[in-house]
């Protein structure tokens, strides 16, 4: 067994937080019943607020980051694991209270693990990572509302983002029409590669006059952006329809009114990827492997880096700089 390690640590000092490699044992990491060799993890928005401070989400120092992880089972007390048993980790504390996946190992509890599906490479996993998962239970969630392939337009905002940019290629492979909304006029062609049939700018979702009803324009919605994007949108679904919002890169505050609701019975889904019960856990990443399988992994990969990159990649992130998913090789 090793006896050290480099590790991606934040730690908090007097003069603020700071965060860089650091060499760490074994008996560093914290208390669980199941020993990861992590493989790989990504950067999300989440593990970029971690590292900052005035971040609010890392809930103690020092922290290993990184919401989400990959690997091998070298130790089990857990009897659903065993040495060699290749597993994903997302959500709950992970990266947030309890050491995350910016190391080569962590410690963890099993039932925080859930098993690598059939088809599926670790690697590829953390390609979708939790921004994968939120978009696949965005979608798994409204096609549980009613929402289907012949019902009309779909939309989906911050488009070029990881749960944005995920969801555009889900849907569009399961058959949806897509319409992607963003910011960044330059990634049109991307979002088309991806299969986006219409591209339309932020401003055409959410700027000028804000009317409590307005033209129904989308069956539904996936939306990782949430305040005034949302209280927009919320006006343009059609009779039935749902928003599924799992973000709030665009403020938590929603101003909007009842009638949407009450007038055209639209719902308003909460995507909650942190304490998702296990078995749907299991069962989206099983339809991640399957039917909720991107068109083509490889165009979702921005980039790969080591530990040692990730200030520039957290830096870009919060900065909105980021397009697509850049997964991080731990070992």
């Amino acid at each position: 067994m090793v006896s050290s390690f480099n590790a991606f640590l934040v730690r908090q000092e007097e003069n603020g937080v700071t965060a860089g490699m650091t060499t760490l044992a074994l008996d560093d990491l914290p208390a669980g019943d199941v020993l990861v060799e992590v493989h790989y993890s990504s950067v999300n928005y989440k593990d970029a607020l971690a590292c900052s401070p005035d971040g609010r989400v890392a809930r103690r120092y020092p922290l290993i980051p990184g919401i989400d992880l990959a690997g091998v089972v070298l130790s089990s007390a857990n009897p659903r694991f065993r040495e060699g048993d290749e597993v994903i980790a997302t959500g709950y504390e992970l990266g947030v209270s309890h050491a995350g996946g910016y190391s080569p190992y962590t410690r963890l509890p099993g039932d925080w693990l859930v098993p690598l599906p059939d088809g599926m490479t670790l690697k590829e996993a953390m390609i979708y990572g939790t921004a994968g998962f939120t978009a696949a239970l965005s979608v798994h969630r409204m096609e549980q509302c009613g929402i289907r392939p012949d019902g009309g337009k779909l939309l989906v905002t911050g488009a070029t983002g990881g749960v944005g940019s995920m969801a555009v290629s889900m849907l569009s492979r399961r058959g949806y029409e897509v319409t992607a909304s963003t910011g960044k006029a330059a990634e049109r062609d991307y979002l088309t590669m991806l299969g986006a049939r219409e591209i339309i700018s932020r401003d055409e979702v959410s700027g000028g006059e804000r009317k409590a009803l307005g033209k129904a324009r989308w069956q539904g919605a996936v939306d990782p952006v949430g305040g005034g994007t949302l209280a927009a949108l919320l006006s343009q679904i059609s009779y039935g329809g749902c928003v599924a919002v799992s973000g709030l890169t665009g403020g938590s505050a929603v101003e909007t009114t009842v009638f949407p609701f009450i007038l055209r019975g639209v719902s308003l889904l909460g995507i909650d990827s942190v304490y998702c019960p296990k078995d749907v856990r299991e069962e989206i990443w099983r339809r991640l492997a399957t039917d909720l399988r991107p068109r083509d992994p490889a165009l979702l990969l921005e980039r790969e880096i080591a530990l040692e990159e990730l200030p520039d990649a957290l830096a870009a992130i919060r900065g909105g700089q980021a397009r697509g998913r850049t997964v991080v090789k731990c070992r």
